[in-house]
């Protein structure tokens, strides 16, 4: 009986070590590794829960490490571009190596982008929008969980600008008259104004607009002296240089997990959350106020952490269709993209594919990744694509207009061309077919003699494609609640 008794204490043990952090398993000292004292079946089965449990975690975890590690390029790295609560300004992303330099995923190249990370703990910001005069542009509000929480411009409010605070949590006081008040979920937020860009020749009034739209701390604004300067010290994240940094390629794969402890304790999720989602992850050793350490983790819980980190990437890339509906190939995007609420895998599949993507009401994105035979795109075949009126995935209010851009589908930037070009849509001048329509070349050599106008250059190798519809008309939007239904644009077709 004293050995039954014995080996039935092992088994609790092990499996209290399995999914408890070891300092609430064992009060007085930490036992040996899970593997010294339980079963082979005991193990087997516990690395497949734990290994279960460290996947949703990570892919809960995914939308902040990405914000973070975007926060580094752009604002804290050793190669940051602005500092935080200001706005660098892109001279012009069109090329792969800018947007290598941004290290922002699937960027769009018929817009000058703005990123600004503002720390919101202090004081509030001021963010000035100017009147455009008509052209497209709006600036999305993220927190840092990636939710589009809130817009200016666009949409929204309109060309016209205006006046706005950016007010942190638990923030009191007073606005100046006249001041439109934001409140922001999270002590971190991210400002991403995006300015209409028709080609080269277009840039400098571009860039007009996009340096009108500012932001200024509260104290300044009002005339005062501005808070003492913060020295942050946030680890820097070690990644793979040649790709997004939302693809989650950490040299460490348990930095994601340093990386998530700490950004959550900055910016703790919603209070609903914390109560029905973070008890789970305690198993894990992951806690709300303390910092997520690997060597107070078993070795096989951290083991299987390990392995989720360095699977989330690209589990969320190959999972588009999930979320969505899917037509012609292309990934019809689900109507709360942008804004998911408890719709973690949804947040998730965005933050690695397209991070910051908008809300539907300002922007639909539909993602190419197959052709019309449900193969993967790649330019060792050529393809054509012909658009037909009426284009609904296109219509939209102007001056809101379409693009379709080329992605690599190793890097998730901008492909390399011989004529410099990355995108097709509404602001080119596409020769059009006798009965009206509008035959693309997608391909990787040149297309031969009257059809360059119409051709998009790909790689020679994989690739990916998303077409744009910005500030889409209400009835796209509307038709977009049933994406399982939705047209979405025409296929594209091997001719070789």
């Amino acid at each position: 009986m004293e050995m039954i008794a014995r080996q039935f204490r092992i088994g609790l043990w092990a499996l209290a070590a399995a999914v408890l952090p070891v300092s609430a398993a064992y009060a007085d000292a930490a036992p040996p590794a899970i593997s010294a004292r339980a079963s082979p079946q005991q193990i087997k089965a516990m690395q497949t829960l734990v290994h279960s449990l460290a996947l949703q975690a990570a892919m809960y975890a995914v939308p902040i490490v990405a914000m973070y590690n975007l926060r580094s390029t752009i604002s804290l790295g050793p190669d940051a571009k602005a500092p935080p609560d200001e706005i660098w300004r892109i001279e012009n992303v069109t090329t792969p190596e800018i947007a290598q330099k941004a290290g922002y995923v699937t960027p769009n190249v018929n817009v000058v982008y703005g990123f600004g990370f503002i720390d919101l703990g202090r004081q509030p910001f001021i963010l000035h929008a100017p009147d455009s005069h008509g052209r497209y542009y709006m600036i999305q509000v993220v927190d840092m969980w990636s939710n589009a929480f809130a817009y200016v411009g666009g949409v929204a409010t309109g060309y016209k600008g205006g006046v706005y605070a950016l007010v942190g949590p638990g923030w009191r006081g007073a606005l100046p008259a006249g001041v439109k008040r934001i409140d922001c979920p999270t002590r971190w937020v991210e400002i991403q104004p995006r300015v209409h860009l028709a080609g080269e020749a277009d840039l400098a009034a571009a860039q007009r607009v996009l340096h009108a739209i500012t932001v200024t701390g509260l104290a300044q604004y009002e005339g005062r002296p501005a808070p003492a300067p913060i020295s942050y010290r946030y680890a820097i994240p070690r990644i793979n240089p040649k790709v997004a940094s939302s693809q989650m390629q950490f040299v460490d794969p348990l930095q994601f997990w340093e990386i998530f402890s700490a950004a959550m304790n900055e910016n703790p999720p919603p209070k609903s959350e914390i109560k029905s989602v973070l008890p789970l992850y305690k198993y894990l050793g992951i806690e709300l106020g303390k910092q997520w350490k690997r060597e107070s983790v078993d070795p096989l819980i951290a083991q299987e952490m390990k392995l989720a980190a360095e699977e989330i990437g690209p589990l969320m890339n190959q999972s588009l269709a999930i979320g969505g509906g899917s037509a012609n190939g292309w990934i019809i995007p689900p109507p709360n993209l942008g804004m998911p609420g408890a719709d973690y895998l949804a947040r998730a599949i965005v933050a690695v594919f397209g991070l910051t993507s908008n809300t539907p009401t300002e922007a639909i994105y539909y993602s190419g990744m197959l052709d019309g035979n449900s193969l993967p795109l790649t330019g060792a075949r050529r393809y054509t694509m012909t658009l037909k009126e009426p284009m609904l995935y296109a219509k939209r209010i102007p001056p809101g207009f379409w693009s379709m851009t080329m992605y690599d589908a190793v890097t998730f930037y901008t492909a390399p061309n011989p004529i410099d070009r990355y995108a097709l849509g509404s602001d080119d001048d596409l020769t059009r077919n006798p009965d009206g329509s509008i035959t693309l070349y997608v391909q990787h050599d040149d297309p031969g003699p009257g059809k360059q106008a119409n051709w998009l250059p790909a790689p020679s190798g994989p690739f990916y494609l998303i077409l744009r519809n910005y500030a889409p008309a209400p009835e796209v939007v509307e038709a977009l609640q049933n994406p399982a239904a939705f047209p979405g644009p025409p296929p594209l077709i091997a001719v070789h």
